[in-house]
Parts: structure tokens; sequence; C-alpha cells
């Protein structure tokens, strides 16, 4: 149940419609919660390298025992995609900057560009599960760091 719990990020992925982007939309108020907080960066990747760790090894025991790959319900990577795509324009938590986080990571998650695609359909491991969404949160991340640099 802990781990199910958790996985679904406190059971929001159990949404009857689109899980992921719920997770992502409930992750805005940790993002939040952290920057108002004073977390420093080098913390946010630490957390980030730490939750990667955890879900895959909690994703694949899950995978393994329902005996399905990926299910929807799992959002705990939404999670981390979007606190990587956040720490590409960290400390920001305007809200102009918390959308695009939003918005640019659910692109790159559901259009999945190599190599997520790669990692979401090759990788059947948890961390194959989990490390899709942190390589979309990457590239989101790119996309945004060069808006606000260059705009």
């Amino acid at each position: 149940m802990l781990s199910k719990a958790f996985l679904s990020f406190f059971f929001i992925g159990y949404a009857p419609k689109a899980p992921g982007t719920f997770g992502s939309a409930a992750t805005i108020p940790l993002i939040l919660l952290l920057g108002y907080a004073g977390i420093q960066l080098w913390q946010l990747i630490v957390l980030i390298l730490l939750l990667i760790l955890f879900s895959s090894i909690v994703t694949e025991k899950i995978q393994q025992e329902i005996g399905l790959h990926d299910p929807q319900w799992i959002v705990i990577d939404e999670v981390i995609g979007m606190l990587t795509t956040w720490a590409f324009v960290f400390p920001s938590k305007d809200w102009l900057s918390i959308l695009l986080v939003f918005a640019l990571f659910r692109v790159f998650d559901i259009v999945k560009i190599w190599p997520a695609s790669y990692f979401d359909k090759k990788i059947k491991h948890g961390f194959g599960t989990i490390f899709d969404d942190v390589i979309s949160g990457i590239m989101a991340g790119i996309v945004l760091l060069v808006a606000k640099i260059f705009l």
C-alpha cells in the first residue's frame, strides 16, 4: 500500500483520466514548497537522483508483482520529470515559469522524442519506466532555458 501511495504520488495517479497530467499538475505545489523553503540547486539535484534510484527499484518490484510494464497510475515519474525540468530554470517560482515547466514537460512527455522513446519502449525494467520522463524533463528544461536566455 505504501509503495502504491508513493508511486501514484499520494493516489493522484488513480485519476480516471489523464493521470500523467494530474501527476504533473500535482507537482506544482511541491515545486513551490521547495522553492519557498529555500532548497539549493545541489539539494534539488540530489533529491532528483535519490527519487530516480528509489522509484526505479520500487517501480520494478510493483511491475513484477502486477505483471504490467508502466501502468498509468504510476506518476512518480512525472513528478521527477517536472522537478528535472524545473532544475533548468531553478530557482524560478513565478507563475509563468511554473506554467512553462508544466506545459513543456507535458509536451515532451507525451511526444517522447528519442532517446525518451527508447527508454519508454525498450527498457522494461522500472528504470525505463522512470527514466523516459527524466529524459523528457531534460529536453523540456533545455528548451525552457534557451527560451529564457534568448527571449
